[in-house]
């Protein structure tokens, strides 16, 4: 190649980069994930005489921290951080699909490989942000915590690197993948991404079992089975116990019981892998270049499809639903609530509803409170979007302009959210109502509480993708039989706190739809 077309093409992979990157740190929701990420980090180094901690052995054992045991709580905190940071990330590739900006791109010099890797080396920059941010909460912990005095920075950063770094460099490339994939693009893939990253997870974990063996040189993506190899090979002998890691372990009436752990050390063969998974994160990115012109023609052509499918269909049912309603001028307006909402759903969402309906009703109780989660899942992003339908549409002077449209709007849009969670929770209401009237209360409780946290979370970050991990998480806490979001655990306890945080949630998402919505008028 020409060594000019060589520097011009680098000038330019140079100018996506800084773009997307000052793009990202201009943003308030960066900022906002940034001091969340430190807030978070923090609570993850308590005290000796907390009754928790974050990265356990047998529930209450636990490194003294040193460097080398706070690099690996971070280290395995890039577990979440690869779930949160996919959904910080992702969009920036759509937007230059959406906004056209893609077809300026075409005419230029980059090649494609160049400007995925440009937008790939623009996710990495972002999420490195996060990890030397926890890296530097660690630091303080260490300092003041005062349980080994000595710091030794290689200790502290090296297991975030070796681990973390890969597992990163994986959801960058997700990313890339999940905005170049037209059935991806949108709320879709923020669900199956929250799958795959689950399912990583739990075949992980079943692989850590006894019995099953030692990990290969490639290990798995985030590398659990690394340090749990690590834990064997140090504590087996000075413990003689089982051993078995936890995230998150709760002890009320225990005292954490601490162990040294002055240093790690990591083998050729699993450095090479951790550079396998690098490898292969950078490979993802490289060859979906070939296809990137096709998906992103494709794509716009399948998007205005489905619009036009949704402008079009409309249910003979639901227009029996609805005919009532529409006798008050409130009721028109929840009447086209529901309308724009239902109208557009394909047949699988439909079909959904049902299945979760009857597994409500027939499944056992303890399946039935899984098949509660299953139907809010079905309704995330309507709950997560109904917040910003003006502001994605760029219809907000038209619809706010008429007097008090903001209240109305707001009041019918709610209460639109609130009777879909009751419709789709019904067959369960109707069933613990006569067999446990507290399980029945709490269901209540999530109805009213989901869609006011979705529309509040949305609207301060004004994006959807905040709400939707926010509910992916509830969802994965319900299924593991917690009582925050599982409402056959402890209804009583659920019930109450929902309903306890309810006025937080209606004050916080009063002023964050105010806000977004009179900003832009």
């Amino acid at each position: 190649m020409d060594p000019g077309l060589e520097m011009e093409s680098m000038r330019r992979f140079l100018a996506i980069l800084q773009a997307d990157l000052r793009e990202r740190v201009r943003s308030s929701q960066f900022w906002l994930v940034i001091a969340a990420t430190v807030g978070f980090t923090w609570l993850c180094f308590p005290q000796a005489d907390a009754h928790y901690v974050v990265l356990g052995i047998n529930s209450n054992h636990r490194g003294a921290y040193s460097s080398a045991w706070i690099g690996m709580v971070l280290a395995m905190l890039s577990i979440w951080s690869s779930l949160i940071g996919f959904y910080l990330i992702r969009g920036n590739l759509r937007r230059d699909f959406d906004s056209r900006v893609w077809e300026l791109l075409e005419v230029t010099p980059l090649s494609r490989r160049s400007y995925l890797l440009a937008k790939w080396c623009s996710h990495m920059l972002v999420l490195g942000m996060v990890l030397a941010a926890q890296l530097g909460v660690g630091v303080v912990a260490q300092l003041i915590r005062a349980e080994d005095s000595q710091l030794d920075l290689a200790q502290l950063i090296v297991p975030s690197l070796v681990l973390g770094l890969p597992s990163l460099a994986l959801t960058a490339s997700c990313a890339i993948w999940f905005d170049m994939v037209p059935a991806l693009r949108r709320s879709v893939g923020n669900y199956v991404y929250f799958a795959l990253w689950l399912a990583i997870l739990l075949v992980t974990v079943k692989a850590m079992a006894p019995g099953v063996g030692e990990h290969g040189a490639m290990s798995d993506p985030r590398g659990l089975t690394i340090f749990n190899q690590a834990v064997h090979e140090r504590l087996d002998a000075k413990l003689d116990m089982p051993l078995k890691m936890c995230v998150g372990c709760i002890f009320p009436t225990k005292q954490v019981v601490l162990f040294d752990w002055p240093a790690w050390r990591i083998g050729v063969a699993e450095l090479g892998g951790r550079a396998a998974w690098l490898l292969a994160a950078l490979a993802a990115v490289l060859f979906s270049a070939p296809l990137l012109d096709r998906f992103a023609v494709h794509g716009r052509a399948l998007e205005q499809s489905a619009a036009g499918l949704g402008r079009a269909r409309r249910t003979p049912i639901l227009n029996w639903v609805i005919r009532p309603l529409q006798r008050s001028q409130f009721g028109t307006l929840l009447a086209a609530e529901l309308s724009l909402t239902l109208r557009g759903r394909n047949p699988w969402w439909w079909g959904g509803v049902w299945c979760a309906g009857a597994a409500q009703l027939f499944l056992p109780t303890r399946f039935a409170a899984m098949a509660v989660i299953g139907a809010w899942l079905l309704l995330i992003d309507i709950y997560a979007g109904a917040a910003l339908r003006e502001s994605v549409a760029r219809a907000t002077p038209v619809v706010f302009s008429a007097p008090h449209a903001l209240r109305r709007v707001f009041a019918a849009r709610w209460l639109m959210l609130f009777i879909l969670g009751v419709a789709l929770y019904l067959p369960a209401m109707l069933r613990f109502a006569v067999l446990a009237p507290s399980v029945a209360v709490a269901i209540l409780a999530l109805a009213l509480s989901l869609p006011s946290w979705a529309m509040a979370v949305a609207a301060f970050t004004r994006t959807a993708r905040g709400a939707e991990l926010g509910m992916c998480v509830l969802a994965y806490l319900g299924f593991q039989g917690m009582a925050v979001s599982n409402v056959t655990a402890a209804p009583v306890w659920t019930a109450s706190m929902h309903m306890a945080l309810l006025p937080v949630a209606a004050v916080l998402l009063w002023v964050g739809w105010t806000r977004l919505h009179r900003a832009i008028v």
